[in-house]
């Protein structure tokens, strides 16, 4: 029998109060196909937000529902205590990718999990407990990885097994180097960093950063300031973790990796990666130079990282994605999109940035003629959204409101283009 007590009160009842919801009036969604979800009432919805980034490819793509339903039909679960070919065969796929040399792959179920596997292998291979992150960072919901979080909104706890140092330089249009052009703000950022590194008491571990800041509005910094970092960091035999759990597999369109516009420097020693790959599948992991990955001495197991479901998921999005260059597309179908969002927030005052890269986009909302956050406004534009048929998401810093927009990366041209216009009426309604 179907309980008839509506859904959001049962939610209330039996989940967390912080567990966070979109909407007024919440909404269930049922069932998807290609760039579109419906809701429990029929509505349906283009989707700009992909379930946090996570549907890089499509909902329901076939090849994906049916690689996942023929490794479920012969076994679900084994553990990492037995050979699983397809979990071998998808690490194989992205050690190749990754860029770093004698790459070793660890699989886990989510990118929280894979940061705070990052977290242990610096701090070991180091033996230290000091870490560089950014300001306005987002890197999980875990102990560590909320303790090193530098976005209080995200970060519900000061307590940490970590002694976090914050830099500069993620953020290009607001803090103190903000007025500078990109050439004076690298400098500046890397003597921040430089400074930070004078306050720290023996080695640090590693420098972990997002190339793009996902939670935190989808601000970044110049091109190539990770790998002036990276200089720095070099020279004190620093480790840079690069958080790709958002950034990767083609999203920005200009590079597979976030951590290519920055690769004067070499590869970063770790990624972390998670959400596109699985493309609603549970998958989260981190690549590693051997020397690192191998550096723990006790033993460890996964029970349900690289499951045999999920890494066959794994495999045949990873395959759809280079087999019909979806981070060309990104590039192409993202930098039209961009500039039709340029142009609706000309005319919009209530938008002070548009801001991204590919189909990494964000829009900066704050009271007209201020630089301050207006959270009322991109609540409001997310409801006249949703009423439009498009699905958004939200972001930003303690003193910033980011509309966010992420689409499956196959986004055609006529849903770019509907996306947009939706968007812009939903700009119109708050004016």
């Amino acid at each position: 029998m179907t309980n008839p007590t509506p859904l959001h009160s049962r939610h209330r009842t039996v989940l967390p109060d912080w567990l966070a919801l979109y909407y007024d009036r919440p909404i269930e969604l049922t069932h998807g196909e290609g760039r579109h979800v419906w809701d429990a009432d029929g509505n349906r919805y283009l989707d700009f937000f992909g379930g946090i980034l996570t549907t890089m490819t499509a909902h329901a793509l076939p090849e994906v529902t049916k690689a996942v339903s023929e490794q479920a039909g012969r076994i679900i679960h084994s553990s990492t205590l037995y050979l699983n070919r397809p979990m071998i065969e998808l690490a194989e796929r992205i050690a190749a990718l990754s860029g770093i040399p004698d790459a070793r792959v660890f699989f886990t179920t989510s990118g929280t999990e894979a940061n705070d596997a990052a977290l242990l292998l610096a701090t070991t291979y180091r033996r230290s407990n000091q870490i560089l992150a950014m300001r306005n960072s987002y890197h999980g919901r875990s102990f560590s990885t909320v303790g090193i979080t530098g976005n209080r909104g995200w970060s519900p706890t000061s307590l940490s097994p970590l002694q976090t140092y914050y830099v500069h330089g993620a953020v290009r249009t607001r803090g103190p180097f903000a007025a500078l052009d990109d050439a004076a703000f690298t400098a500046a950022a890397v003597a921040d960093l430089e400074d930070v590194l004078g306050q720290a008491r023996g080695g640090v571990a590693a420098l972990i950063a997002e190339p793009v800041q996902g939670v935190g509005g989808f601000t970044s910094p110049p091109d190539g300031l990770y790998g002036a970092f990276r200089e720095v960091l070099n020279r004190h035999g620093i480790l840079w973790i690069s958080d790709e759990v958002q950034t990767g597999w083609g999203r920005t369109g200009d590079n597979f990796w976030g951590w290519q516009a920055h690769a004067s420097s070499g590869p970063p020693d770790m990624l972390t990666f998670a959400k596109g790959i699985g493309n609603g599948m549970s998958i989260g992991g981190v690549v590693a130079r051997a020397e690192v990955m191998n550096c723990l001495d006790a033993n460890s197991i996964s029970t349900f990282g690289g499951s045999p479901v999920t890494m066959a998921a794994g495999l045949a999005n990873l395959a759809y994605l280079l087999d019909h260059d979806l981070q060309g597309n990104a590039r192409r179908v993202g930098g039209l999109l961009l500039e039709r969002l340029r142009a609706i927030a000309a005319t919009s005052p209530a938008v002070r940035e548009v801001r991204g890269r590919g189909l990494m986009a964000g829009l900066e909302l704050t009271e007209p003629g201020t630089d301050r956050a207006d959270p009322q406004a991109a609540a409001a534009v997310l409801e006249a959204a949703r009423a439009g048929g498009l699905l958004i998401g939200k972001g930003g810093g303690h003193d910033t409101s980011v509309l966010r927009i992420a689409p499956p990366l196959s986004l055609t041209v006529a849903e770019a283009e509907e996306g947009a216009e939706i968007l812009g009426q939903a700009l119109r309604s708050i004016e």
